[in-house]
């Protein structure tokens, strides 16, 4: 199974999905900071399942509708940082579906997440990460989970690492940097949390018009 993930830079980078999604084919489709009402109903063969409607920048997944089946779908808000208050750029940082594989009869849960941004604490992205984790279990007990997206953890990332771990998961970093502004500031921004997956490899793919790379995650369920 291919996931990719990309967040938009304010849906800038949406004019890209559709090559995008022809040159790398994925089953599943995350993005992020995406202007819901001009999102289209399909991509290359992926359909949406659903969009966010509480944020000015939203989050979607799409899946192939040839090979799964959309039982369920939710949109979760988290623990606000002081801007997200502020300025109200989001509510829902968890778009969660649970799809069932046509041909094999499994059923997976996949989430599409954006964290609070770089003015937020660590801690308290690390308390959104752990809550959209524990959204994503409540989906569904014992399914393998897979959570893509923008997490907004430029450093400290051992810290991160144990603490997603001590919830039960794995987190994977892609083979390069996801982020770049100004030519000068780089970092490992998205990336993914699982369970039940073995995650192949993650690819950092090149570079669009948004300041992050979208990263395609090549997985299969344990």
């Amino acid at each position: 199974m291919k996931v990719i993930s990309y967040n938009l830079r304010k849906h800038r980078a949406a004019s890209e999905l559709v090559a995008l999604v022809g040159e790398h084919d994925p089953d599943i489709l995350c993005l992020q900071e995406c202007d819901v009402q001009h999102l289209p109903e399909s991509i290359g063969g992926l359909v949406l399942a659903d969009a966010t409607q509480g944020n000015r920048l939203g989050l979607a997944l799409y899946y192939r509708s040839s090979t799964f089946r959309l039982r369920e779908i939710r949109a979760i808000g988290l623990k606000k940082s002081l801007h997200d208050r502020m300025l109200k750029p989001a509510h829902e940082r968890i778009l969660a579906a649970r799809l069932v594989d046509i041909d094999e009869g499994r059923e997976i849960i996949v989430g599409s997440f954006h964290a609070a941004p770089l003015t937020a604490l660590n801690s308290l992205r690390r308390h959104q990460i752990r809550a959209a984790l524990t959204s994503l279990a409540a989906l569904g007990e014992g399914l393998p989970q897979l959570m893509v997206g923008d997490y907004n953890y430029p450093v400290f990332k051992e810290n991160l690492g144990q603490a997603v771990r001590d919830h039960g998961y794995a987190l994977t970093l892609s083979d390069d940097h996801t982020y770049t502004r100004y030519r000068v500031f780089r970092g490992h921004y998205d990336f993914a949390t699982s369970t039940g997956f073995e995650i192949e490899r993650i690819t950092t793919l090149p570079q669009g018009t948004s300041d992050h790379r979208p990263i395609l995650v090549s997985v299969h369920p344990d």
